[in-house]
């Protein structure tokens, strides 16, 4: 580093850089610091240029923490960057270049220290290292100025008071980034940190003040999504020598820090992206969600996380509770713009739940658009490309989905958005098909993509819990969603039997129910044209007729003496017989949306009674069963009506005419005959200490998605390597 630009590999050897860590304190005022910082090398561009930055700079940090509590020079490059940056804003004002250039290179290097020292060290050591004073080397007094809040409350005002301009680009970002490497204790910790100096210096004190303004800022950068400035941009003529200082800001450093990286990463499966366009943008939401996820502190709550439940949208002009700290207004349609044009990533997709969640500001103004299908596609076909996406992202766009399923309105006006061509949808041609049916068939797949590969109980509870709590809403079902309601519930039907067979009669080996199974494709479609009623009546009843007389006792009965038989090979219990407690929950929640749809809406959803009757065979067999007893009397009151209409019609029925007459028999059919249950209505509420899910998720996004930051793998203890 200095006058000349310099390679990577090279930085061990420079030496301005071996003073800087040396024995010799220099002062602040010092011309050395003018050489340190008038530095260019090309910036790196890749997970591995970032990890050889990382190692070629290890000597120097190691010397530094060695030296420093004698020479005070951390503090002394601190103090330089402090007094640039009360000139910072004028300097982009008379588009001083040099000045922002060497700004940005004493914060870049103070960056990079940074990071190292948190990974090296404790806190109440790096709080040290920020307070050791030159003409005491070594000492500690409490009196002393506390540069490391000071240095916080700069980046603070550089984020949020400096202009966006072409040469402000590059220094913006290297400030978020600083930000984000302060609060990266928590890599080092494998339990989520309560107590810590993020705490002491963000919560309170100098920096609570910016707190809504930081936040607000954050915002309106990822609002605003903007790209960096073209390469060149900022390459200024060679300077003539004066002062002993050579400015020589080469193309390297004019693309400079906000050059689009490689976002490699050991951790969790990224999901597929877009070239990263705006690196402020990705930048300032991950530190936006750092902040928002931090533990409150002991005394009082987390401030940012305040600012981002209470923000309203600029056009309301009724006054802030006095109750409400942090307060800020920001332009929602910009805001929802932004989201809808985003979710590809898990961070976006995050701040989505964040703010549907949390914010009820925002989640009445989004559930009040009428162009509800732009946040709402981007949603489902993260849902539908299940296997591509890491878990976590997969849970945020589910719960997102539950979110708006709250809502009646959103439930009724999803049935009258048509759309056409869904391309990504692959499994069979929709030309045109609601948006409501489409939501449905999406949520249906990733149950069925669950319950076959991953069997992860709270996915598929949520799943059901958004088609419950759309159920009384259908209207005009699509036939495939219809058929696949139907199908879905039927798989399962089939299932359960055969389970209980296995439970009841292990030895049996029934071929015929393993052979039904065996003819069912992954997503519940007949292969070949069997019938089960036969198989059904040849067992359910009798099992069923069990059921009925002692339930729970003959089922634990059933599995004791399965387990048993298999305990002296120490054979572990089969997964059909530790499933059946998931299917049985399962088949409920399908026939209570089925039969809530039914009594709701039964004159609104012909082709649901269609599909109905098409596999009632199957569903009669059901209605002894003792768990599903009181949900089958309305489904099979339907069947027994229409199944009737149809007889008097007479036989070879085109499928127009079949459903000619389930339109007229919904008419027909007096509403007070079906039983009303209450209505199916779930509500998401988070888990307790949502922070040791959420905590650990968003470093996992910082640790793979962060700009210019390389963290060692080896180092990191919140969560591992090969995790979703």
């Amino acid at each position: 580093m200095g006058s000349n630009s310099s390679r990577i590999g090279d930085l061990p050897k420079n030496e301005y850089l071996k003073k800087l860590s040396g024995t010799e304190s220099v002062s602040e005022n010092d011309p050395f610091w003018n050489q340190l910082l008038s530095f260019s090398f090309p910036a790196p561009t890749s997970s591995t240029e970032l990890k050889l930055l990382e190692e070629a700079t290890i000597s120097v940090c190691r010397s530094l923490v060695v030296n420093n509590p004698r020479t005070g020079n951390l503090g002394a490059l601190i103090k330089v960057f402090l007094s640039r940056t009360k000139e910072l804003k004028l300097s982009a004002e008379c588009q001083n270049h040099i000045f922002i250039w060497q700004t940005h290179n004493a914060l870049f290097i103070i960056c990079c220290l940074l990071k190292a020292f948190i990974c090296e060290m404790s806190e109440e050591e790096l709080q040290l290292h920020f307070t050791y004073e030159e003409k005491a080397p070594g000492s500690y007094s409490s009196d002393s100025e506390d540069l490391l809040e000071e240095l916080l409350c700069c980046l603070m005002q550089l984020i949020t008071d400096i202009p966006l301009l072409d040469i402000t680009y590059e220094i913006s970002v290297e400030a978020v980034s600083t930000m984000v490497v302060f609060l990266s204790c928590q890599l080092f910790h494998k339990e989520v940190l309560r107590h810590s100096i993020s705490h002491k210096y963000l919560m309170r004190g100098r920096c609570l003040p910016y707190t809504s303004k930081l936040v607000k800022t954050l915002l309106y950068n990822f609002i605003r999504q903007e790209k960096p400035p073209p390469p060149g941009a900022q390459v200024l003529p060679q300077q003539s020598e004066g002062g002993g200082l050579l400015y020589g800001l080469a193309s390297g450093v004019a693309t400079g820090l906000w050059t689009v990286f490689t976002l490699g990463g050991v951790g969790s499966k990224a999901a597929a992206s877009p070239e990263l366009s705006s690196p402020l943008a990705n930048q300032s939401l991950l530190l936006l969600l750092v902040l928002a996820n931090l533990t409150d502190a002991a005394d009082a709550p987390n401030p940012y996380r305040q600012a981002i439940m209470s923000f309203k949208n600029t056009q309301d002009s009724s006054p802030f509770p006095s109750s409400i700290p942090h307060a800020f207004q920001i332009n929602f349609n910009s805001l929802y713009t932004a989201l809808c044009e985003q979710q590809t990533s898990d961070q976006a997709t995050l701040l989505l739940y964040t703010l549907l969640h949390q914010n009820s500001n925002v989640r009445t103004y989004m559930l009040a658009r009428t162009d509800t299908e732009n946040l709402v596609l981007p949603i489902l076909e993260i849902l539908y490309h299940v296997e591509e996406r890491n878990s976590h992202h997969v849970y945020m766009a589910l719960i997102i989905l539950l979110i708006l399923t709250e809502d009646d309105g959103f439930n009724r006006s999803i049935h009258e958005v048509i759309l056409k061509n869904i391309t990504w949808y692959s499994e069979r041609v929709l030309t045109e098909i609601s948006l409501g049916s489409l939501l449905i068939l999406v949520v249906i797949r990733t149950i069925q993509y669950n319950m076959t590969r991953t069997r992860d109980k709270y996915l598929h509870t949520n799943c059901l819990a958004a088609l419950a709590n759309m159920s009384a809403q259908f209207r005009s079902l699509h036939q495939y969603a219809a058929q696949r309601i139907i199908s879905y519930t039927c798989r399962h039907l089939r299932r359960y039997v055969y389970v209980l067979d296995k439970l009841y009669f292990p030895h049996s080996h029934c071929s015929t129910l393993q052979h039904c199974f065996s003819t069912l494709s992954d997503n519940g479609e007949e292969l070949l044209s069997l019938t089960c009623s036969h198989i059904l009546r040849s067992y359910a009843s009798s099992l069923f007729s069990l059921l009925s007389k002692k339930h729970n006792k003959v089922l634990e009965q059933a599995t004791q003496s399965l387990r048993g038989s298999l305990s002296s090979n120490d054979v572990p219990l089969p997964d059909y017989a530790q499933d059946l407690n998931v299917i049985e929950e399962v088949i409920r929640m399908m026939l209570e949306i089925i039969n809530s749809c039914l009594t709701n809406s039964l004159h609104h959803n012909p082709n649901l009674v269609y599909a109905l009757l098409y596999k009632r065979d199957l569903f009669e067999q059901f209605r002894t069963h003792p768990s599903f007893q009181d949900i089958m009397q309305n489904i099979d009151l339907v069947i027994t009506f229409f199944s009737s209409r149809l007889l008097q019609a007479g036989a070879e029925l085109s499928v127009e005419r079949v459903l000619e007459i389930i339109k007229q028999g919904a008419v027909a059919l007096p509403k007070d005959r079906l039983k009303k249950f209450p209505e199916l209505k779930f509500k998401y509420v988070e888990e307790e200490q949502p922070e040791e899910f959420f905590i650990p998720y968003v470093w996992s996004l910082v640790y793979n998605s962060a700009v210019g930051l390389y963290w060692n793998p080896q180092d990191i203890q919140l969560f591992t390597m090969d995790s979703d």
